[in-house]
């Protein structure tokens, strides 16, 4: 529901440049993965994943020079069954895929 395009990074290899005075967390369900939001406008910025606690998932618009348009195919996944609930070696169910298209490409 977060409506975010979220990218994988290694636990080590996230900086909060700024603002992490005004970042809060939140848990919720198994109350293992850390979310992370800002206390100010309510962003999500990233979390610390539940599937593995070494690596992040960051909200790719809060990356200086990202933006969630340069990412031409963005996969969804159905948010309802974790891979962690579904046993060993399970993926995601991909509910879609978000594509971007340019205006100018619509014609």
């Amino acid at each position: 529901m977060r409506g975010a395009v979220a990218v994988s990074a290694v636990f080590d290899g996230v900086r909060i440049l700024s603002g992490a005075d005004s970042l809060k967390e939140y848990r919720f369900n198994t109350s293992t993965a850390k979310h992370y939001f800002c206390s100010v406008c309510g962003i999500y910025t990233h979390h610390q994943r539940r599937s593995n606690p070494r690596q992040f998932g960051v909200n790719a618009s809060c990356i200086e020079g990202v933006s969630p348009f340069d990412f031409a195919e963005v996969p969804v996944h159905d948010g309802v069954l974790h891979p962690s609930d579904m046993g060993p070696g399970a993926k995601p169910r991909l509910a879609g895929i978000l594509l971007y298209q340019a205006a100018d490409e619509r014609g």
